[in-house]
C-alpha cells in the first residue's frame, strides 16, 4: 500500500469559507444509501418524485458518488440493486441493469446522448467522470420509450447542470473536492461555480484524475493506470415570461487507460455541444415545447506501450429531441407528443479496420406518453414508440450493405395505493430494437477483449415482452422497495463463442492456440427474470441524529431458448450496513456478499463468489461552514480476491483490493 499526503484547494478555502452558509442544529441528513421518497426524477418526461411511478427508480447523490470513488459511473452505481459493472477496465466499465448491457441500456448526460463507442466494445469507456456528476438516475417503466429502443433494460441519466435547468438561488455557489486513494495513489481534484446575472446563469466545471496500476490481493494489475481531465462551460438565459429558457454548454472530456488484460492502452477524447431550450406555452392546451439537442465529436486511438497507434476509432453523431407537453385534460393528468432524430457516422482506421468497417445509422422515431388518474388511488402510465433505423456498414462478405428496420414498441404502468403507506406497481411493455452495427458488420479481431467477432447483415428485429410487479412500504421508521421481474425475448441478439481461437488474418482453431476467441452474433428466444429489493429501518431517530440498518439484495437468471445460459450474467448478491448520519458527523458501513457464478455460458467458466466491504466516516467540523468536510472511506476492507463475471476477461484481471481513500470538500451550498 501506499500513503502519500494530498492537499487541494488551500488557495480557494478562505473565499468558500467566507460564503457558506450555516447549519441548523437539527438538520439531518438522509442516511446513504437510502431512499428518499421526495427526490425529484428527471429522466421522466415530467418530474416525479420517487413513489409516484409504477417502476421504481434509482438515484444517487453526490455524496454517495465520492464514497464510491472509481473513474466510470458503473462504480458510482455498485449498490443500487438490479445494477452491476461491465469490468472490463479502470476507464471501461459499463453499468448493466438486470443483466443487460450495452445496446439495451441506454447512457445520458442531461438527457442527452452521451455519442460514445462503449457499445461497440466492452473495452471503450464512456466520457462521463464521476467527478462531474452531482446525481445518478436509474429510471425503468414506460416513460424510457422516449429514448429508444436501446432502454429496453432501462435508462441511466447523470446530471450535471452543465446546461442550468433554472436559475441559482445565490449570486455565486462553488464546490472543490479532492482526493487520494492508496491502492493505486489515485490523485483526484474537481471543482465547479454556478452563478447568475440578471436572468442569465452560468456553470462551469472542471477535474482531473490520475492513478498508478492498482493493487490487488495476489499483487499489483498490469496496466490498470487511469489518467483523465475534462470540463464544460455553459449557460442558459432565462425569458421575462418566468417559464421559457435556452441554455448551451461545451463539454470536453479526456482520458487515457490500460487494457488490464494487454499491455495496450486507449487514448480518448471528446467535445460535445449541449443545447437544453424550454418554451412556455401558457394555461391553455399546450404546456411546454423542450428541445434538447447535442453533437458529439469523439475518437480513440489504442496504443501500444511506445505510444505507437494500432487503430483510430472515430464517432461523430447528432441527437435532437422535441418534446411537446400539454397541460391536464380531465383524467389525463399529464401527456407528452415527442419526436427524436439520431444520426451516427463510426470508423475505425488501422489495425481494428477490419473489425468494423465505416458504418452509419440514422434513426427517426415519434413517442407518446400519457399518465391518467382513473381514481384517486389508482395512477395509469402509458406509452408508445414507432421508430424507423437505417444503418448502412460492410459485412465480412466485403458487400456494402445497406438495412432498414421499423421497431414498433409500447408499454403501460399501473400504480396502485393500497393504503397510505403502501404502494403496488404492475408495468408491460413490448419493446422492438434493430440490430446495431457491431451485430451486423463485425468482421474481424478486436485486439482489446481479444476477440474475432463476426455479425450477421440478416438479423432481425429483436422483441422484448417485459412484465416487472413493484412493492413500496412506508411505514414510520420502515421503507421497503422490492420488484419482481421477467422478461420474454424473441430474436434475442447475442455474442457467441464457438470454442474457438483466431489469429489477426482471421485463421481459426480449435482450442486455445491462438489468441483471439472467436464470437458469432445469432438470435433466439431468451428468458431474463429477477428479483431486486432494498429495505431500511431507522433504529434511532433524534434531534442528534439517525441511526439506520439497511439491507439489499438481487438476483438475475437468464437462459437461451436452447437450455444453454446467456453469457456474462452477474451472480446474486446480498448485503446489509448501517449508516449514521448527523450535521457534523455520518458514518456508514456495508457488507456485500456476491454468490459464486455457476450459471456461465458456453466455453465460459465459472467465477468464485467474494465479500465486499466498505465504511466511511464524515466530518463536518465547523458548524458555521456545513460546505467544509472530511471524510475517509475504505473499500474491500477484507482484501478478497474479486472477479466480475460479468466482464470477458475476468480470468484474467483481479479487481482492486483493500483501499482508504481520503476526501477534502469545500462548498458555499
Amino acid at each position: 500500500m501506499r500513503y502519500p499526503f494530498l492537499l487541494a484547494g488551500g488557495s480557494l478555502l478562505s473565499v468558500l469559507l467566507g460564503t457558506s452558509p450555516a447549519l441548523a442544529d437539527d438538520a439531518s441528513a438522509p442516511a446513504s444509501g437510502t431512499t428518499d421518497p421526495a427526490i425529484i426524477v428527471t429522466a421522466t418526461p415530467f418530474r416525479h418524485t420517487q413513489d409516484e411511478t409504477p417502476s421504481i427508480p434509482a438515484r444517487v447523490d453526490a455524496d454517495q458518488i465520492r464514497q464510491a470513488g472509481g473513474a466510470s459511473i458503473a462504480d458510482a452505481l455498485q449498490t443500487v440493486p438490479g445494477v452491476s459493472a461491465s469490468g472490463f477496465a479502470s476507464g471501461a466499465s459499463r453499468p448493466i441493469i438486470r443483466g443487460m448491457d450495452s445496446n439495451r441500456v441506454r447512457l445520458l448526460e442531461d438527457g442527452t446522448s452521451i455519442s460514445d463507442v462503449s457499445d461497440i466494445g466492452p473495452d471503450h469507456g464512456t466520457p462521463i467522470d464521476p467527478l462531474s456528476a452531482r446525481s445518478i438516475e436509474v429510471v425503468r417503466g414506460a416513460a424510457t420509450l422516449r429514448y429508444g429502443s436501446q432502454a429496453i433494460g432501462g435508462v441511466i441519466n447523470t446530471l450535471n447542470n452543465r446546461v442550468p435547468m433554472s436559475l441559482p438561488a445565490d449570486p455565486l455557489n462553488a464546490e472543490l473536492t479532492g482526493s487520494y486513494g492508496s491502492v493505486n495513489n489515485a490523485a483526484e481534484v474537481a471543482g465547479l461555480v454556478d452563478a447568475k446575472s440578471g436572468n442569465l446563469a452560468l456553470h462551469a466545471d472542471g477535474y482531473y484524475r490520475h492513478t498508478d496500476d492498482y493493487d490487488t490481493p495476489l499483487g499489483q494489475q498490469a496496466n490498470s493506470f487511469f489518467h483523465g481531465w475534462g470540463g464544460s462551460v455553459g449557460g442558459s438565459y432565462f425569458l421575462k415570461d418566468g417559464g421559457s429558457h435556452v441554455g448551451l454548454a461545451v463539454t470536453h472530456y479526456d482520458a487515457q487507460y490500460g487494457i488490464p488484460s494487454d499491455t495496450t492502452y486507449i487514448d480518448m477524447r471528446q467535445t460535445k455541444v449541449i443545447t437544453r431550450d424550454v418554451f412556455d406555452l401558457g394555461a391553455g392546451l399546450f404546456k411546454s415545447l423542450n428541445i434538447d439537442g447535442s453533437y458529439g465529436n469523439y475518437q480513440h486511438q489504442e496504443k501500444n506501450p511506445d505510444g505507437s497507434v494500432n487503430t483510430t476509432f472515430k464517432n461523430k453523431e447528432y441527437n435532437l429531441r422535441s418534446e411537446l407537453l400539454l397541460n391536464r385534460l380531465g383524467p389525463i393528468s399529464n401527456t407528452a407528443l415527442g419526436f427524436e432524430y439520431q444520426h451516427r457516422n463510426f470508423s475505425a482506421i488501422g489495425d481494428d479496420s477490419s473489425y468494423l468497417s465505416p458504418a452509419t445509422s440514422e434513426n427517426f422515431a415519434g413517442y407518446l406518453f400519457t399518465e391518467v388518474e382513473l381514481a384517486k388511488r389508482l395512477h395509469l402510465e402509458a406509452s408508445g414508440r414507432v421508430e424507423n433505423v437505417h444503418i448502412t456498414g460492410t459485412p465480412n462478405t466485403d458487400q456494402f450493405t445497406a438495412r432498414t428496420y421499423t421497431p414498433v414498441s409500447g408499454a403501460l404502468g399501473v400504480l396502485f395505493t393500497a393504503t397510505d403507506g403502501v404502494k403496488l406497481g404492475a408495468t408491460f411493455s413490448s419493446t422492438g430494437r434493430a440490430p446495431a452495427l457491431t451485430e451486423l458488420f463485425a468482421r474481424g479481431g478486436h485486439d482489446g477483449p481479444q476477440t474475432y467477432e463476426t455479425g450477421d447483415p440478416n438479423l432481425r428485429i429483436e422483441r422484448a415482452n417485459a412484465l416487472e410487479l413493484s412493492l413500496r412500504v412506508n411505514k414510520g421508521p420502515f421503507h421497503l422497495d422490492g420488484s419482481l421481474y421477467s422478461t420474454w425475448f424473441r430474436n434475442y441478439i447475442y455474442g457467441d463463442l464457438t470454442g474457438r481461437t483466431c489469429d489477426d488474418d482471421g485463421t481459426c482453431v480449435v482450442g486455445d492456440g491462438n489468441d483471439l476467441r472467436e464470437v458469432f452474433y445469432r438470435q433466439q428466444g431468451a428468458h431474463f427474470r429477477g428479483i431486486e429489493a432494498e429495505a431500511t429501518y431507522d433504529l434511532l431517530k433524534s434531534g442528534k441524529g439517525v441511526l439506520t440498518a439497511r439491507m439489499l439484495g438481487d438476483y438475475t437468471r437468464a437462459t437461451l431458448d436452447d437450455g444453454n445460459n446467456v453469457p456474462r450474467i452477474a451472480p446474486y448478491r446480498i448485503g446489509g450496513g448501517f449508516d449514521w448520519t448527523s450535521p457534523r458527523f455520518d458514518a456508514g458501513m456495508l457488507l456485500i456478499h456476491y454468490g459464486r457464478q455457476n450459471d456461465y455460458g458456453v466455453f465460459d467458466t465459472p467465477t468464485d463468489g467474494y465479500n465486499a466491504l466498505s465504511a466511511h466516516l464524515t466530518a463536518r467540523p465547523f458548524k458555521a461552514h456545513p460546505g467544509v468536510e472530511f471524510s475517509i472511506v475504505g473499500q474491500n476492507l477484507t482484501n478478497d480476491v474479486q472477479r466480475y463475471a460479468t466482464a470477458f476477461n475476468k480470468d484474467l484481471v483481479v479487481m482492486p483490493g483493500r483501499s482508504v481513500r481520503l476526501v477534502a470538500r469545500i462548498a458555499t451550498f
